[in-house]
């Protein structure tokens, strides 16, 4: 299980070339990845995507590529010649209004805005892609390996709330056990009270029963309750995106929560459901981190 909160950082000097890597991300409901490169590489970034994509599946994640050249591979040095022509024949122009002297050296010209640049032509080097790459990758497995160790801290945190549960769960159990003879032997009692007799239609009374284990019954919640926390156990174990599952199990385990609490006829069983909605409302929010 993957925590969607991490961090890694890679770096790679190779034959003259520097690369940084980061990658930091939050909790998100979708995959949304953002690279910032430098202008001179930037059109590597669907490369970039594409690769930590393959490797994660839910976040909001930001990536920054620093990227140094020191060789000469992948520049060009190119001369404005026709703008060092046009500042020397101004220059000459400006001389002799002035009375100066003509002579003006190449180095100089050369110094003169825009005329002398250097140009990157690093996308059409695979060289550059391959190495970069390389330094994405080891910071995309660092990143994960986080993701990993913090989703291993949810994982624990999250089996000691489903143990809670089933504690209340058989608590909830216990409680309904003879639940049905405590009410034959209250009913019977009222009515006598009620009536000031010790004649008991026991057909009427054999009726209120039975309407009131109906409605009193929380047997097939429980069973249901046990049988989500079974699947949330076995999904706590996977690798793969299981957020989003684990939220809709949640869901259903508080819907029998508030069924069982509605069907309530006993404190103690009441006071047991909101502990598991208390639990369950914990456990909710720590999901909300989870791929």
């Amino acid at each position: 299980m993957k925590s969607m909160t991490g961090y890694g950082k890679n770096k790679l000097e190779i034959n003259g070339r520097s690369y940084s890597v980061e990658i930091k991300s939050v909790n998100y409901r979708y995959c949304d990845i953002n690279v910032r490169l430098p202008r001179n590489i930037s059109f590597y970034e669907n490369d970039i995507k594409k690769l930590i994509s393959s490797k994660v599946s839910r976040g909001k994640i930001d990536v920054f590529v620093e990227y140094t050249n020191y060789t000469n591979e992948g520049k060009d040095v190119v001369i404005n010649k026709d703008l060092a022509k046009l500042y020397i024949k101004e220059l000459k122009k400006l001389a002799q209004e002035e009375n100066m002297s003509e002579s003006i050296r190449i180095t100089e010209i050369t110094k003169m805005p825009d005329v002398l640049q250097v140009k990157n032509n690093e996308g059409e080097n695979d060289v550059i892609l391959n190495e970069l790459t390389q330094c994405v990758s080891g910071a995309v497995n660092n990143f994960i390996d986080m993701r990993f160790a913090e989703g291993e801290k949810i994982k624990l945190d999250l089996q000691n709330r489903l143990n809670n549960i089933k504690q209340l769960v058989n608590t909830i159990s216990k409680n309904t056990a003879g639940l049905i003879d405590e009410y034959v032997v209250k009913l019977g009692e009222r009515i006598k009270e009620i009536l000031k007799t010790d004649l008991v239609d026991e057909n009427r009374l054999a009726q209120e029963i039975v309407i009131f284990a109906d409605k009193s019954s929380v047997q097939e919640e429980l069973t249901r309750l046990d049988s989500h926390i079974l699947q949330f156990e076995k999904l706590i174990c996977n690798e793969g995106a299981i957020g989003k599952k684990l939220d809709f199990i949640i869901q259903e385990m508080n819907r029998e929560a508030n069924t069982i609490a509605s069907k309530s006829v006993k404190l103690e069983i009441t006071n047991a459901v909101i502990e598991i909605k208390t639990e369950l409302e914990d456990i909710r929010e720590q999901i909300q981190n989870i791929e």
